[in-house]
This record gives C-alpha cells, structure tokens and sequence, in this order.
C-alpha cells in the first residue's frame, strides 16, 4: 500500500507533548467556564474532563449543554503565549521532502492553527488546514469528522492516509477506518496497536520501516 496523505494533529504533536501551551489553554477552558458560564470553581475540572471524554472536546460539550458562542469560547481559550514553542529547521526540511500531501487536521480553529504554525516556522508545510468548523458539529474522535476531512481533503481512499496525533481515542478512530496512525503523545502512555514516533524528523525513516513490514506480511 502507497499512502498518499498525512493528516497531522496540531497541539502537542507539531511540537513536544511538554510543552506549556496547552496547559495554558486548559487554564483558560476552565476560566472561562467560570467566568463566562460561572459555573462554581470547584465543579470545574471535574465537568471539564466529562465534556472532553462524552463530547470529544470541552467545546462540543458546552455547545451541547450550555449552547455557548463558538467563536467567543475558541478566542477566549486561544488566548495564551507562545514563548514555550520553538522552531525546528530539521522538521521543516523534513516536511518539505515528504512525497504525500501534507494536511493539519485539529480540533482547535485555523487562527489558533495559523499562530501556532507561524511561530513554529511550518507556514507553508501544509496544502489546508481543517479545523474544527470545518467540521462542525463533529469533531474528532468521531467517524463523521473523518469522513468531512477526508472529503475536504479529496482524498478518497482511508486507506491510503496516515494519521499522527497525540490522542488514542483519535487514533482508534482512524485505524478503524483503514489510516496507518503514529502515537506522538508520551512514550509511557504509547498504546500497543499505534507506531510510535518519539521525534517527527523520523518520520521518514519510520514510514520506510512499515513498507518493508507490510511487503513481508504479504509476501508471506
């Protein structure tokens, strides 16, 4: 099997999963349910995690429960600094030389995706963005989010794409619908049925591993 599309997750999977930034977004998901929603400080953390593991996101949740505007909560939540993340040249190069299509498929916005992008030094490594309006009202984990970024993307085929995120639940979503899905989250919590991809400059050496792989087994 050739693959023809990569789609990349965006926050802890661009850049290392110990990075600051998005603890600083939760601080703001829960500041905002305090003072937007105020909802009392101490149901926060725990309502949090529930949205986030019924909803697929915090977002989706407060949507669904709380009918919050979108665009408020995904400015207020994005409003964080990005003095924890550096540019990596070699990941760069690296993207440039990839012969698939390149694609940012994330759960945040694309002004979130286009900051974070900018700072890192990786405009232009991508053919789009898809974020989480684009497809609205899914987002990942569920099927129907990949199915609207499959056809945004014009590929046809799950097949013949590869996922890399930092989530498990994402990457089960994936892999049930044919996507090759690299783990880029902490190599302690690395589930067993995903690659695991300690630096994105391996990606490379990493896709040629699982071609020979594949070629054996079906040599076999």
């Amino acid at each position: 099997m050739s693959y023809s599309t990569i789609f990349f997750d965006l926050d802890e999977t661009l850049y290392p999963s110990g990075a600051n930034l998005w603890r600083g977004i939760t601080t703001r998901i829960e500041q905002y349910m305090r003072e937007r929603l105020e909802i009392p400080e101490e149901k926060i953390p725990e309502l949090r995690l529930r949205l986030f593991s019924e909803y697929g996101t915090t977002m989706r949740g407060l949507q669904i429960t709380r009918g919050i505007n979108t665009q408020d909560y995904l400015d207020y939540v994005h409003d964080v600094p990005l003095d924890d993340l550096s540019p990596n040249p070699a990941l760069r190069a690296m993207l440039l030389e990839l012969p698939m299509r390149r694609m940012i498929f994330t759960n945040a916005d694309r002004g979130h995706a286009d900051r974070v992008l900018k700072r890192l030094k990786l405009t232009g490594c991508f053919e789009i963005i898809i974020d989480i309006l684009d497809t609205a009202p899914y987002c990942k984990p569920q099927a129907e989010a990949f199915d609207i970024a499959l056809e945004l993307s014009g590929e046809t085929d799950p097949n013949r794409c590869i996922l890399i995120d930092d989530s498990i639940s994402n990457l089960e979503t994936a892999r049930h619908l044919g996507f090759l899905t690299f783990y880029a989250g902490p190599e302690n919590q690395a589930p067993l049925n995903h690659m695991l991809i300690k630096d994105l400059t391996n990606l490379p050496l990493l896709l040629n591993n699982a071609a020979v792989h594949q070629n054996a087994s079906q040599e076999q």
